[in-house]
C-alpha cells in the first residue's frame, strides 16, 4: 500500500506527456536515419524522472505554502493531495523529488559524454528550473513560459540531440508545437486554482488578466499550435503526413468552446480539462506518428 501511494506522490497520469515527447524527438531523428535504442531508453528513463520530480516538489512547496490546503482539487489541477491527507511526511516527498532530481541529472550527463557537449546546457538549464519551479519561477509571471519550454520544446530538441548528435531547424519548429501545448496545458490547469494561488503568493498570467482576458489567450495559443504546424509543412521544414496533427483539433475546439463559456465556474470547466489533456498529447503523439509514416530520408 504504502509503494502505492509512493508511485502516485508522481501523479503518474501525467507522465504520459514525456513518453510522447521522447517519441517525438526520437521521430524526428528516426526520420533522418538516426536511432539507438539505448539512447532512447536512456533519455526517456530521465525525462519521466525529471518529470516525476516537477511533480513531486510542486506537492511539497505547495503543502508548504497553503495552496494545497486551499485549492479545489480536479482530476487534472490542485497536487495529489497526499501530503494534505497526511499519507506520507513532507520530509520525505522532499527528498523523493530531490532524489528523482540527481537521478534525471546523472542520466543527462551520462547521455552528454556519449552523445556531446552540446546536450550540457540544456541539462544545466533544467536542473535549477525544476527545483526553483514551484518555490520561484510560479511567482514571478513566467511558469507557464518555463513549463513550456521544459515539458514541450527542450525535450524534443534534446531527444533529438542525443540521437544525432546535432541541432536542426526542424527540430525546433517541431518543438514550437508542443511548446505551445504544454504551456496551455498549465494556463488552462491554473483557472480552478486562482484564488487558492493568490493566498499561496503565485502569480501566474490567469491571476494577472483575470479569468476572462486568460481564456483569449489560451485560444490564442491553441491557434498557434496548429499554424507552426502549417507553417513547418508550408516551409518543407516538416513531412506533409505531420498534418495528421491536426486530428487533435476536434477535442481543441471544445476546450476553447467551454473555456469561453465557463472560464469562472471550476465545475462546468471541467470538460475543457480533460479536452484539453487530450489535445495536448495526441497532437505531440500525432506529430510523431507523421513522422514515422513518412519513412527516412
Amino acid at each position: 500500500m504504502k509503494l502505492k501511494v509512493w508511485f502516485l506522490e508522481t501523479r503518474p497520469q501525467f507522465l504520459l506527456l514525456s513518453v510522447v515527447l521522447v517519441l517525438l524527438g526520437t521521430a524526428i531523428a528516426w526520420h533522418e536515419g538516426y536511432f539507438d535504442l539505448l539512447k532512447f531508453v536512456l533519455t526517456m528513463l530521465g525525462l519521466v524522472l525529471a518529470h516525476s520530480s516537477v511533480n513531486i516538489l510542486n506537492d511539497y512547496f505547495d503543502y508548504k505554502s497553503g495552496i494545497d490546503l486551499e485549492t479545489n482539487r480536479t482530476p487534472f489541477s490542485g497536487g495529489s493531495g497526499i501530503l494534505p491527507a497526511g499519507l506520507l511526511k513532507p520530509q520525505g516527498v522532499y527528498v523523493y523529488g530531490v532524489g528523482c532530481l540527481f537521478a534525471a541529472l546523472a542520466i543527462g550527463i551520462y547521455l552528454t559524454f556519449i552523445s556531446g557537449w552540446k546536450l550540457l546546457p540544456l541539462i544545466l538549464l533544467g536542473g535549477p528550473v525544476i527545483y526553483f519551479y514551484t518555490s520561484h519561477l510560479a511567482k514571478w509571471l513566467v511558469s507557464e513560459l518555463w513549463a513550456g519550454l521544459g515539458l514541450g520544446m527542450l525535450p524534443v530538441l534534446g531527444t533529438y540531440f542525443v540521437q544525432t548528435g546535432r541541432y536542426s531547424i526542424e527540430a525546433f519548429v517541431v518543438s514550437l508545437a508542443p511548446g505551445f501545448l504544454t504551456a496551455n496545458l498549465l494556463f488552462l490547469n491554473e483557472f480552478p486554482d486562482i484564488e487558492a494561488d493568490k493566498k499561496g503568493g503565485r502569480y501566474h498570467l490567469v491571476i494577472a488578466l483575470g479569468p476572462k482576458n486568460a481564456s483569449r489567450l489560451y485560444a490564442g495559443l491553441v491557434l498557434l499550435t496548429y499554424l507552426s504546424i502549417i507553417g513547418g509543412i508550408v516551409f518543407k521544414l516538416m513531412p506533409p503526413l505531420t498534418m495528421i496533427g491536426f486530428l487533435s483539433i476536434l477535442f481543441a475546439y471544445k476546450a476553447v468552446k467551454v473555456t469561453f463559456k465557463h472560464y469562472d465556474n471550476v465545475q462546468a470547466l471541467l470538460p475543457a480539462l480533460k479536452a484539453n489533456v487530450l489535445t495536448v498529447l495526441l497532437t505531440d503523439a500525432f506529430l510523431a506518428l507523421g513522422y514515422f509514416l513518412s519513412g527516412t530520408k
